[in-house]
């Protein structure tokens, strides 16, 4: 054998490794999780306060990297950018985030919620969604308030054009509402609850149906490339699910302590929080499906929208949790 093809041989020896070698690490697990933490999310509090995850992961050598979302709109665009794995939403925002083109998949359920209502100052005269024509509200674009919101106005022959927008996150459409910058306010728990016991806000219309399920989403890839982490992310929210209901005091310590709010508030919000759902699936699906053609009817989505085909590709069942 001639040194040249001594020397080929050795190259493609070593191109081969090298390749071996890049395949090896990319499919390796990662060694760290990057998921988010909301107030609008009980079970995911408990989760990161009790490190469950934490002490799931420990074994296999991975961290995990806790971010704040401010609201469902948050979540979906860190999900969209890569910059977290797993984001709390609400589904009809995933749904959303779907039609968009955000690569995700909604694996489990942290909560059926009434958490949204609209919501006008105390002294207001508004008391129907028909007196909202002309008037300022403050609303998060993307979240389930705003999509509340749309619905809201469609029932009372109303669009978005028939009422002035003001787009703020949560928090500060709270605030704008308190101080009279608004008319009214698409509202989301615990901050909803905020302004009604701190500041005597009323919410004005309130249907609990069209509040879609807590729902928590990862990354298409991540979900493809590591299942069994997936499951096991599920697993220790499951375990945090099952000490919230066990432990409803210290539930709302916790939630008291994230969210600066005091217990009143809390507990205002956890009677319209309900805790015993975790397994994704045609419950789910069938009011996110409602919503979506009603966000079609609306001008929302493009009329060409197939809800269903899209709704079918969100939800991915292969994580089945303990609960119903």
């Amino acid at each position: 054998m001639s040194a040249i093809s001594s020397l080929s041989r050795r190259l493609v020896l070593a191109g081969l490794a090298a390749t071996t070698l890049a395949f090896g690490a990319a499919a390796q697990a990662p060694k760290e999780i990057r998921i988010d933490y909301a107030t609008y999310n009980p079970v995911g509090l408990v989760l990161k306060e009790k490190g469950f995850l934490e002490k799931a992961l420990a074994a296999d050598g991975i961290t995990v990297r806790w971010v704040l979302s401010a609201g469902s709109n948050k979540a979906l665009e860190f999900l969209n950018a890569g910059s977290i794995d797993f984001g709390s939403a609400a589904g009809a925002a995933a749904l959303i985030g779907k039609v968009n083109g955000n690569p995700i998949k909604s694996i489990y359920v942290f909560s059926r919620p009434e958490w949204t209502a609209l919501v006008t100052g105390a002294k207001s005269e508004i008391t129907k969604v028909s007196d909202l024509k002309g008037k300022r509200i403050a609303v998060t674009r993307g979240t389930d308030p705003h999509i509340f919101l749309v619905r809201a106005l469609a029932d009372a022959k109303l669009t978005e054009k028939d009422v002035k927008l003001v787009l703020l996150q949560h928090a500060d459409g709270r605030l704008a509402l308190e101080r009279g910058d608004v008319d009214a306010w698409a509202g989301l728990d615990p901050l909803m609850a905020a302004a009604e016991v701190e500041s005597g806000a009323k919410l004005f219309y309130r249907k609990a149906q069209d509040n879609t399920w807590g729902i928590l989403n990862v990354r298409e890839a991540f979900a493809n490339e590591n299942p069994q982490l997936v499951r096991k992310v599920i697993a220790a929210y499951e375990e945090a699910r099952a000490y919230a209901l066990a432990n409803p005091a210290e539930l709302k310590k916790i939630l008291v302590e994230y969210t600066k709010l005091s217990e009143p508030v809390i507990e205002r919000q956890l009677t319209r929080t309900d805790l015993s759902y975790s397994t994704i699936g045609q419950p789910q699906a069938d009011t996110i499906i409602a919503a979506g053609l009603a966000l079609k009817d609306a001008g929302v989505l493009p009329a060409d929208t197939d809800v269903k085909a899209v709704v079918d590709n969100l939800l991915d069942k292969r994580f089945p949790a303990a609960g119903h």
